[in-house]
């Protein structure tokens, strides 16, 4: 299928040099109206049982359009509506057995990161079918892990994503679920890229602040993952801050101007699409993200307050360590403030002014008091990522961790120190 780009000009008249196609992605619509867009690409596709999962408050925007799929005798089965924040395994797995269940040939995805994540599992479930000779067996967490270490990879059915916010997850291959015991677990390859986005600024309407500020966050944090990972090259960190620059820029454009923000809205999504890209060119996870992504499933904790609460201290630990990426970061926020002169020496330290942008941003959590996590719960979170991730932390952060002490110094430093 060949490739193909739409984007609604009016909206982001620069998004075409920002948006690259994935490899393993036929298409990419930008500013475009979902739903006739979803059914073009459902027919091009040739999918005749399309399995549709959104999140709850995507319900009300695409119960016309779900409606329209069941009169055309495309839907394979009722609107599931059952992934909750994270990914929780319970969710995921009734998905799995209901478009099992419809032999779906198609799982279109609205919604958010663990929406778009939850589709790419049911895919790996639907795939692993052939494998059972049509007996029928009842989803599970490593029964679906375990689908992704088929090799050869037998191709997997197709997914179309109407991402509801910033989170990028329909832009990568990779995913995550939270297990019943509060561990994050995931699962990657090639064939789990979805095949076609669709990004809509009115599914956007009516998400709670700490959705849409704190997954337009995670642009940011993927940003500044890509920039200071031990594997960047000059290219991706070049990348990574031309995302950066977009996604604060949108989301001070959101923060401005709250109900008439959709300019703003592609300004965070084409600069998260270019942050994740760079970060995924070799450079997933970050640090952070390591980091994050436990604290999220072990505390029950959205990603987006995750960043909020994190990101400045972990780029507070490493800073000396990574100082000239650092100085680069600083450059484009003290831009995107309107401030483009003086020497980069003077520019104030990268981890205040995240901290700084995380300050003005509504709904986001911006310490551990506002996620309900005690100095005994962090104390225990810092033993139980030194002791289960140590060495992988080494990897990625370019200031390596000698005791779980160095742990949680860098989770429990007190957001005032960070101006240095």
């Amino acid at each position: 299928m060949a490739l193909h780009l739409s984007i609604n000009k009016h909206l982001a008249p620069e998004a075409g040099q920002a948006l690259l196609i994935p490899p393993g992605m036929s298409g990419v619509h930008v500013g475009v109206p979902f739903g006739p867009t979803a059914l073009n690409e459902v027919g091009k596709l040739n999918a005749t049982k399309v399995y549709v999962m959104a999140n709850k408050s995507s319900r009300p925007l695409v119960e016309d359009f779900v409606k329209t799929l069941d009169e055309k005798g495309l839907l394979a089965a009722p609107m599931n509506c059952d992934v909750s924040m994270g990914g929780a395994e319970d969710g995921l797995l009734k998905a799995c057995n209901e478009a099992s269940a419809a032999n779906a040939d198609c799982v279109l995805t609205i919604g958010g990161g663990a929406v778009q994540d939850a589709g790419k599992f049911v895919r790996l479930w639907l795939s692993a079918a052939a494998d059972r000779d049509g007996e029928t067996a009842t989803a599970t967490v490593d029964g679906i892990l375990a689908a992704q270490k088929r090799d050869p990879m037998p191709p997997l059915p197709p997914q179309i994503c109407c991402p509801n916010s910033f989170a990028m997850a329909e832009l990568t291959h990779v995913a995550g679920v939270v297990t019943r015991d509060n561990v994050k677990k995931g699962a990657t390859h090639p064939s789990m890229m979805p095949n076609v986005v669709i990004f809509d600024t009115t599914l956007a309407r009516g998400l709670p602040d700490w959705v849409k500020f704190g997954t337009a966050l995670r642009g940011v944090e993927h940003a500044i993952g890509a920039i200071c990972h031990p594997n960047a090259t000059d290219d991706i960190r070049a990348r990574a801050l031309q995302g950066l620059e977009f996604v604060t820029r949108g989301l001070k454009g959101m923060v401005e101007n709250p109900d008439s923000a959709e300019e703003a809205q592609i300004d965070c999504y084409r600069g998260g699409w270019m942050a994740i890209r760079a970060l995924n060119t070799g450079c997933y996870p970050s640090i952070a993200h390591l980091i994050q992504n436990q604290y999220s499933a072990r505390f029950n904790v959205h990603q987006g307050s995750c960043s909020g609460i994190l990101s400045a201290r972990i780029l507070h630990y490493h800073r000396e360590e990574s100082l000239l990426n650092q100085k680069s970061i600083s450059q484009v926020l003290v831009m995107d403030n309107g401030n483009s002169d003086g020497e980069q020496e003077a520019l104030p330290p990268a981890s205040q002014l995240v901290s700084d942008l995380v300050a003005t941003l509504p709904g986001v959590a911006k310490d551990h008091a506002d996620a309900k996590v005690d100095d005994d719960m962090l104390r225990d979170f810092a033993e139980f990522m030194y002791s289960q991730y140590g060495g992988k932390m080494n990897k990625l952060c370019p200031k390596s961790f000698d005791t779980a002490g160095d742990v949680y110094e860098m989770l429990a430093l007190p957001i005032s120190s960070l101006t240095g």
